[in-house]
């Protein structure tokens, strides 16, 4: 049986030295992934691939925030979620909605949320307090956890470091 490695034809030096053209063209690398570069000199990352039956490319990033070596490293984690049996763009794209997800439903932007609704029904001074208080005490161990992760055990935690700050 005969495994095909990718050629791995760019390079660091290549990729940096590309220049623009009238039309946009491509250096491949192999495995699928190339580096498109665009007429306005922007550089893409991308991988040309076929999932049930379809020709597909997903974008890996741009040159040069995301090296030869990261692309690298993205193309053989779309192969090995190919072997799977999924679709790479799907499994992004799940990915992207999950985490955005995750800082929509963070426990701090909830409780802001829920500062600015309650707010004209306290005293100026009790919502600064407040706001204050969370954004010393609480945000900053909890803050960035989605409202669906906090346990009870991890409020009695937050709540026993506020008691020795006090």
């Amino acid at each position: 049986m005969r495994i095909d490695a990718p050629s791995n034809k760019a390079n660091s030096q290549t990729s940096r030295a590309s220049k623009p053209k009238d039309k946009a063209y491509k250096l491949f690398d192999g495995g699928g992934m190339y580096l498109e570069v665009a007429p306005n000199g922007s550089k893409y990352w991308r991988m040309k691939y076929r999932y049930a039956g379809k020709e597909k490319r997903l974008a890996l990033g741009v040159y040069p925030s995301i090296s030869l070596a990261q692309a690298r490293a993205k193309r053989e984690e779309a192969k090995r979620i190919l072997a799977l049996g999924d679709d790479p763009s799907l499994v992004k794209k799940a990915e992207k909605r999950e985490k955005e997800s995750q800082i929509n439903n963070s426990f701090e932007k909830i409780t802001l949320e829920w500062h600015d609704y309650k707010k004209p029904n306290w005293s100026e001074g009790y919502a600064d307090d407040l706001l204050e208080a969370f954004q010393k005490d609480i945000f900053p161990y909890i803050g960035k956890v989605s409202i669906t992760e906090i346990k009870p055990l991890d409020m009695l935690e937050v709540f026993r470091k506020f008691q020795k700050n006090v």
